[in-house]
């Protein structure tokens, strides 16, 4: 990692992590990733646990990073898709460097929990 200094960061994963912060925005992206676009009715059934509310909101905020595009079709009733961005794929190979990472932290955590003795 750098040492330069931008922004209020002096280091500029914060500002990465920043934008992604938010309980639901990996799995938000994740969908998004795995379709070229979802409805939000969609996004919601395929993350259980989300509010309507939170995810409307998280989306808001991935749309003002430009990382996820809204669009919405001139149709009775409206229909609105959301997409990855161009600018939002660029977070793929960081997103898919870290699920490989959290696999192997389970892994991990897995093998050390079978080592533990047993009282």
């Amino acid at each position: 990692m750098s040492s330069g200094h931008r922004g209020d960061s002096p280091c500029s994963a914060v500002s990465t992590l920043q934008v992604l912060s938010g309980k639901w925005k990996w799995l938000i992206l994740y969908h998004l990733f795995q379709h070229p676009s979802l409805r939000f009715s969609e996004l919601m059934r395929r993350i259980p646990g989300i509010t309507q509310r939170v995810l409307t909101k998280q989306l808001r905020e991935l749309e003002e990073e430009g990382i996820v595009e809204r669009t919405v079709y001139p149709e009775v009733p409206p229909r609105v898709e959301y997409a990855i961005t161009p600018y939002g794929q660029s977070l793929r190979p960081i997103l898919d460097l870290m699920h490989a990472w959290g696999l192997e932290h389970l892994r991990r955590k897995a093998e050390r929990a079978l080592q533990e003795p047993k009282l």
